[in-house]
C-alpha cells in the first residue's frame, strides 16, 4: 500500500492529529489517538474503524505494519510515513512509537447494556486511574465499564497509554447519575458499593453473575445518591495506617474477588 510521505509538522494532517492531544477536538470529530504498532493492530482486528494511520519511515517494511495497512486499507484509510523526529512530535515522547493511528470512539448505549459483570465509575477523575481500570476489567474478563457523571475522557492519550491494549476490548457506556439510577432500578443486577462506612468484608459477599462495581471519585468517594442504588456495600480490610486504597487499585482488588471462582491458570 502506498504510503503518503509528510516531514513538516504544518502539514494539515499532522496539525489536526496534534490537536487530537485536547479532548474538545477528540469530542468534535469522535476520534481518538493510540500508540504502538500491537496495540493499533489488535484493534484493527477486532474491527474498530480507523481515520488515519501515521507510520515511521524506518518501521514501513516490517511485516506487521504491511498487515496493519491492509486491514485498515479497507476503510480508506489515510497512511502517512514521518521521520521519526516528526513522530517524537505527534506524541510529545523522545524514543516515539513506530506507529500512531487515528481511530474512531466508540460508544455503547446504557440501555443495550447486558447481564454479566461491570464497573460503574462515578465522577472519576484521573485518566491514569480510567486507564489502568479498563485493563483490569480485560483481565478479569468484565463486560465494560459504565462512566457517571462529569468524569475524565477515557479517550485521552494518557488513559490509552494506561490501558496497555486493552481499549479494544472493554466497552464504553456513559451516563448521568439519575440515568443510572433508573437503569439500575429496572434491571436485574447486583450493584456493588465501596464504601468507608461499610461493614461487610468484600470478600464475604456473594457477587452473582449479573453484577455492577460501583466505585467513587477519587477524593470524595459515591455520592450519597449513588451510595443509595447499591444492593450492596463493602469495604476492603487494612491493617496499616493508609485509610483508603487508589481507586485503580481497589477495583482490582473487588474485580478480582468477585471473578475469583471464574478465574484459572491456563498453561
Amino acid at each position: 500500500m502506498e504510503l503518503k510521505a509528510v516531514s513538516s509538522r504544518d502539514n494539515p494532517e499532522i496539525k489536526r492529529i496534534r490537536a487530537l492531544a485536547q479532548r474538545k477536538h477528540r469530542e468534535k470529530d469522535n476520534v481518538f489517538l493510540t500508540e504502538g504498532l500491537r496495540h493499533a493492530l489488535e484493534a484493527a482486528e477486532t474491527g474498530w474503524a480507523f481515520e488515519t494511520v501515521v507510520i515511521e519511515d524506518e518501521a514501513r517494511n516490517h511485516p506487521l505494519v504491511k498487515k496493519l495497512l491492509a486491514i485498515v486499507q479497507k476503510q480508506k484509510c489515510h497512511c502517512l510515513a514521518v521521520p521519526s523526529k516528526l513522530m517524537e512530535s505527534i506524541t510529545t515522547r523522545d524514543n516515539a512509537q513506530a506507529v500512531v493511528a487515528v481511530i474512531k470512539q466508540r460508544w455503547q448505549p446504557l440501555k443495550d447494556v447486558q447481564k454479566g459483570l461491570w464497573v460503574a465509575l462515578e465522577e472519576i477523575r484521573d485518566p491514569g486511574n480510567l486507564g489502568t481500570i479498563m485493563r483490569t476489567a480485560d483481565a478479569v474478563g468484565a463486560k465494560g465499564i459504565i462512566l457517571i457523571g462529569n468524569t475524565c475522557d477515557p479517550y485521552s492519550l494518557e488513559a490509552i497509554r494506561a490501558s496497555m491494549g486493552s481499549f479494544p476490548h472493554v466497552a464504553l457506556v456513559r451516563c448521568s447519575a439519575q440515568e443510572f439510577t433508573t437503569f439500575a432500578d429496572s434491571k436485574n443486577f447486583n450493584i456493588v458499593g465501596t464504601h468507608l462506612k461499610a461493614t461487610h468484608d468484600y470478600r464475604q459477599l456473594d457477587y452473582g453473575d449479573n453484577c455492577i462495581i460501583l466505585m467513587g471519585n477519587e477524593q470524595a468517594g459515591l455520592t450519597d445518591a449513588l451510595t443509595e442504588v447499591c444492593t450492596a456495600r463493602v469495604k476492603i480490610p487494612m491493617q496499616g495506617k493508609a485509610d483508603s486504597l487508589n481507586v485503580a487499585v481497589a477495583t482490582a482488588v473487588v474485580l478480582y474477588e468477585a471473578q475469583r471462582k471464574k478465574l484459572a491458570l491456563t498453561c
